[in-house]
């Protein structure tokens, strides 16, 4: 089976895509992946790095609002979906499994010009332009919102990779600690932002350090590459703030903490509940809300609080997070409803729907 990934751009549309192909591979290693790309993605790095084929094709981002760069889509469209319908052809393709973002929508076009079957997955509860399209081509909608307003939508969830579906945060909990340089004993707060940290949680929680210091609370606190400045530093003889620039373990970050603080992506969602660890979300303030619906379920089930970009202070993180932390019980119990919400397998069910509608084409 010839199996062509797009989902390019964006580490929420490259890392379910990589889960799906690892997934394809576990269930039949005879399973041949392309993945779609432009060089301007951090796919060129993502997807080599996992051992997959990477074909890049032309990036044709689509303006979001009426204006003069609408004038050149359509001629850049049409190169890019020429260039990806040769990547189909090549690879032979089966089934094209799109993603979302400016590499799905040539993608689809392409599918659908060479009848090529089509499985269109959404993370997301507002689903993005290239997915919309998609959506009109294909029966076949995999979903992680069980509310989402795609036609023929299934629920699915979102496929994680294996070091986080895996993980057993309290058999390894002590190891994690001890990884990361902190005490095994004290309730333990992860803060962070993405793969480029989030200044406004930073700065919240560097100022808040005096306060965790005198609660008994240790930090974990990824920073982002850029934002090493944002430290807090630790004195002697009190409970440890330990600041890094960058995990490439989140799943021992993940292990080692109690809760969490942090953005509301799709993914972040997905592997927090997935693994069982509550959250404090703090969604962008920016876009079109889409993080604060990520996070909502998670929250109306327990399993996390919900607080604004902008009401994130010190002064909250004292009323509203230390005493939480202070409560294993009520750690607990957000542990457990966090837990509730999460789905661990989801790579291997988007991995047997592709498997099927194959097999239906046949």
């Amino acid at each position: 089976m010839r199996v062509v990934l797009a989902g390019g751009g964006t580490a929420g549309h490259i890392e379910p895509a990589l889960a799906l192909a690892d997934a394809l591979r576990r269930l039949d290693p005879s399973v041949q992946v392309t993945c779609l790309g432009t060089e301007r993605g951090l796919e060129t790095t993502l997807v080599p790095q996992r051992g997959y084929e990477l074909a890049l094709i032309p990036p044709v981002p689509l303006p979001r609002t009426l204006t003069p760069r609408l004038l050149a889509v359509p001629g850049r469209l049409n190169g890019a979906i020429n260039a990806a319908a040769a990547v189909l052809d090549r690879s032979g393709a089966d089934i094209l499994v799109g993603f979302g973002g400016y590499v799905a929508t040539p993608g689809y076009l392409a599918a659908r010009k060479r009848h090529v079957p089509i499985i269109v997955h959404e993370a997301n509860p507002k689903p993005g332009l290239a997915n919309r399209l998609g959506a009109r081509f294909t029966q076949h909608v995999a979903v992680s919102h069980h509310d989402s307003p795609l036609p023929n939508a299934k629920f699915v969830g979102i496929p994680i990779r294996q070091q986080i579906a895996q993980l057993d945060r309290l058999a390894i909990g002590d190891k994690a600690r001890s990884y990361f340089g902190l005490d095994s004993d004290l309730p333990t707060l992860l803060v962070f932002g993405g793969s480029q940290g989030a200044r406004s949680i930073n700065r919240a929680a560097t100022a808040a350090a005096p306060a965790f210091r005198a609660a008994g609370i240790q930090v974990l606190h990824i920073v982002g590459r850029k934002n090493t400045e944002e430290a807090a530093p630790g004195r002697p003889g009190d409970p440890q703030y330990v600041t890094i620039p960058y995990c490439d373990r989140m799943d021992l970050a993940y292990a080692a903490a109690d809760i969490a603080m942090c953005r509301a992506g799709a993914m972040t969602c997905a592997e927090l509940s997935a693994v069982g660890l509550p959250a404090v979300y703090v969604p962008l303030p920016i876009g079109n809300g889409e993080q604060a619906l990520n996070a909502r379920p998670i929250v109306d089930a327990g399993g996390g609080l919900l607080v604004d970009d902008g009401a994130l202070t010190p002064e909250w993180i004292s009323q509203y997070l230390l005493p939480i932390l202070r409560d294993a019980d009520s750690v607990a119990r957000m542990s457990e409803a966090a837990a509730g919400m999460g789905r661990r397998d989801a790579d291997v069910a988007l991995a047997r729907m592709v498997f099927e509608v194959v097999r239906a084409g046949r």
